[in-house]
């Protein structure tokens, strides 16, 4: 079965809020074998959601509509799907009774246009919202079925998780399926060598095999349909290992969940090491990286921004010779850096980064982007030129992913 979402609302069109409901509905219906080939958001209008409607009722088997469900006059979803279904709103008694539980029980008043929640299309099932007010509805039209949601995600979310999904698998005829994905984390490399190094997996349809590129890395995502989650987990097993196979110590995770800063932690922390971070251009941003990870504080001892050439030299003792001879962007200030950094913090490792971000002060010499890293571990010293492309934010994010590649890679290149 194809399933269509369709997003509700003007102001995620206007950007005022994100539309996280789409990415989180589609990675439920994923899971429930379910095939998502279009999503759609839509204003709140009536006219233009109709359109969408009976597009969507032509090419899709199910559509999932988030949002437009309250109890003001833009609140356009229901009356607009029970048009185009050709059904007339009538009130369900006990939505309403509900309705004034909801308010009752919280000692707050209940409005005349409160009770607008309780009209639904004729002969629609009604599923209860245990966290809000409007209940959701799923409607049928030629064999076709409308699911309609609340647009808040706190109530959203477990009447899909309790009501919903148990009825879509309901609506398989072959029984329960499921979709299950793996991804393939790379560091280090860049989305074209990769992808030149995958070409046969990826002619393959199931499971298939696909590149995403992110700021300094390249997530391979494999993917699998089958009757159950074992027997996808089992087709996918064998790809994931050869592609660790391929691609080696490049690989820095096989798991989902994990990001390449905790990937980075943990290896820290099984090698016993502490850590510490020396700043210059991307003012923060390195350290802010690892300590999003949970339990970083085991080690991580210091982060130090040394923005300023006086900042280097007081906190992290780089010699005024070196500034006065080399500049502050330059190996030899990047490697005092990170040097002195893990003799200040008393850590095992330090990783520095200093470089001109933009959008001003690059020359022919040293031109916007230059970036020069280095990295310290337990004596052992690599330093390494980066030249990034793109705006001040970008440089700053790419140097960010490029300092924990190099931190990883050098704790590997000393410990294994």
């Amino acid at each position: 079965m194809t399933v269509e979402l369709i997003c509700v609302g003007t102001e995620l069109l206007l950007g005022n809020i994100v539309n996280t409901n789409a990415a989180w509905l589609a990675e439920q219906c994923a899971a429930l074998g379910l095939s998502c080939y279009y999503q759609t958001v839509v204003g709140d209008n009536a006219q233009r959601l109709a359109g969408i409607l009976r597009t969507g009722l032509e090419r899709s088997d199910i559509l999932i509509l988030s949002g437009g469900l309250g109890p003001t006059q833009d609140d356009l979803t229901k009356e607009t799907a029970a048009q185009v279904c050709g059904k007339r709103l009538i009130e369900d008694a006990r939505s309403l009774s509900r309705i004034e539980d909801y308010f009752r029980e919280r000692g707050l008043k209940m409005t005349d246009n409160n009770r607008k929640q309780a009209l639904v299309p004729e002969g629609a099932v009604v599923v209860d919202n245990d966290n809000g007010t409007a209940p959701g509805i799923i409607l049928e039209k030629d064999g076709k079925h409308i699911v309609l949601l609340p647009g808040p995600p706190n109530e959203l979310t477990p009447m899909f998780e309790k009501s919903i999904a148990p009825w879509l698998l309901s609506l398989n005829p072959n029984g329960p399926a499921v979709i299950y994905s793996r991804t393939v984390k790379i560091c280090g490399l860049g989305e074209s060598g990769v992808e030149s190094l995958i070409t046969d997996l990826e002619a393959h349809e199931n499971p298939t095999v696909a590149p995403y590129a992110k700021t300094g890395e390249v997530h391979l995502r494999v993917t699998a349909r089958a009757a159950d989650e074992k027997a996808a987990k089992k087709l996918v097993k064998p790809v994931v290992k050869e592609l660790e196979r391929r691609f080696g110590r490049a690989v820095y995770t096989t798991k989902n969940e994990v990001t390449l800063e905790e990937a980075v932690a943990r290896l820290l922390k099984k090698n016993g090491l502490t850590a510490a971070t020396v700043e210059s251009c991307t003012g923060g941003l390195l350290a802010g990286r690892l300590v999003n990870v949970p339990g970083v504080s085991d080690v991580f001892k210091s982060g130090f921004v040394t923005y300023s050439n006086k900042a280097k030299r007081r906190h992290v003792g780089v010699k005024k010779e070196t500034l006065q001879k080399y500049g502050a962007v330059s190996p030899q200030t990047a490697e005092e850096m990170a040097v002195g950094g893990a003799k200040a913090a008393g850590a095992d490792v330090a990783v520095s980064i200093t470089g001109i971000a933009g959008p001003d002060g690059g020359t022919d010499e040293k031109p916007v982007g230059l970036v020069y890293m280095a990295c310290f571990v337990c004596g052992n010293v690599w330093v390494e030129k980066f030249h990034f492309k793109g705006n001040r934010a970008k440089i700053r994010e790419a140097s960010v992913a490029a300092a924990l590649t190099l931190m990883r890679s050098c704790i590997l290149e000393v410990f294994g």
